[in-house]
């Protein structure tokens, strides 16, 4: 633990504050002009909020997993496009070389990702790879001066803004799967590196992806992460509990804004000379949204506290996963029922959250992919 209990009330009344009347306020600019404001930006670097993940001694706040996740319950009780500003810079940009990395790479980058003056983004989806990642055909090819990169990386988040990019590509093309695929950190701008246009998406407007295309992209031979071949896939694994966690963690903090505000309508909205939460069966939508997102978060700090114990907790942050992103669509569902016609219409900001919140079915492992996960460990813990 970096924080003693006090200092970690503070630092979570801070986020608080800061979403209440920061963020919130900013919500539905940010949706009209799919762009979260500089002076957010900014004022999440002064916060920390960049290096929450890193390690005190490169510049950040060092959080375990079980801090970290309430920060999230907190900082996630808005849009989730503000989160997918320093999200990457927390987990899967900055883990991997956390983990696995060079001192020189920890020295070199961890520092500058901490304070947010480089964004980081994780080039691992293809357009023939995605739940089977390890089909992955982006290649690297040895030469004289360092590595030579060619392929197409797909649906990226944070592409358009990033400096550094950790690049999942193939090293040895006779080793199928996993085994040959090595890990890269390719910094931007770079002559053989281009951006496809920004996708247009079903929700989280202000958080941008686009497709990665390498093009003789020619790096260091320090570019190699942790200066091992085959290691790549590996180290996406180490990091992948942490990273489900912290997604089950953001599915909870959205789930408790969107309960917040469906109470605030049920005892607002008058029909037959009564307020709609003195019937029963929207009592029932908000009962049942309310045991949900309670279980997803004891769930959450269960998972949290066993990770920094140090236990394997790929099975819990499997469930973590699975269940709290498939509770969040459920509360978003119930959260539109409740508003009625109010929660179809966009100035309402309900929709909004409906669709922003399908996407955390999908990435970091699909549901059914956790499904697997859990079943597939089940059976080997059993056998």
């Amino acid at each position: 633990m970096a924080l003693d209990p006090q200092t970690l009330r503070q630092f979570l009344d801070t986020i608080q504050r800061f979403v209440r009347e920061q963020l919130e306020p900013a919500e539905a600019m940010v949706a009209e002009t799919d762009t979260v404001p500089p002076a957010i930006v900014d004022e999440m670097r002064r916060l920390g909020l960049f290096g929450m993940t890193i390690p005190e001694a490169q510049g950040g706040l060092g959080l375990g997993m079980s801090e970290e996740v309430q920060v999230l319950f907190e900082l996630c009780q808005t849009s989730p496009a503000f989160r997918s500003v320093h999200g990457t810079n927390n987990g899967i940009g900055s883990q991997g070389i956390v983990i696995d990395g060079t001192a020189e790479q920890q020295r070199r980058y961890l520092p500058r990702l901490a304070s947010g003056e480089i964004i980081a983004s994780f080039a691992l989806t293809e357009p023939g790879a995605g739940s089977d990642a390890a089909s992955l055909r982006t290649s690297a090819r040895r030469t004289a001066e360092g590595w030579v990169l060619n392929g197409t990386k797909r649906f990226i988040t944070n592409a358009p803004e990033a400096s550094l990019f950790t690049v999942m590509a193939r090293t040895d093309p006779e080793t199928r799967g996993a085994g040959g695929i090595s890990a890269f950190l390719v910094e931007a701008p770079n002559p053989g590196l281009k951006l496809g246009r920004i996708d247009r998406k079903m929700g989280q407007r202000g958080a941008h992806t686009a497709d990665v295309i390498f093009e003789d992209c020619r790096v260091p031979a320090d570019a190699l992460l942790g200066g091992k071949e085959g290691q790549g896939f590996k180290t996406a694994m180490k990091v992948l509990d942490r990273g489900r966690i912290h997604i089950a963690a953001v599915a909870v903090g959205v789930a408790e804004r969107l309960i917040r505000d469906m109470l605030r309508y049920a005892k607002e909205r008058v029909q037959f000379g009564q307020a709609i939460g003195e019937f029963q069966l929207v009592q029932a939508m908000l009962a049942d949204s309310r045991a949900e997102a309670y279980a997803a978060r004891c769930m959450v700090l269960d998972a949290a506290r066993r990770r920094d114990a140090g236990e394997n907790v790929s099975t819990e942050a499997a469930c973590c996963k699975y269940f709290a992103t498939e509770m969040v669509g459920r509360v978003a569902d119930r959260a539109v029922q409740v508003h009625g016609g109010s929660g179809y219409i966009a100035d309402f900001g309900v929709e909004r959250f409906y669709r922003d919140v399908r996407l955390f079915r999908l990435y970091e492992g699909t549901s059914q992919i956790q499904q697997i996960v859990i079943a597939r460990n089940m059976l080997r813990q059993a056998g």
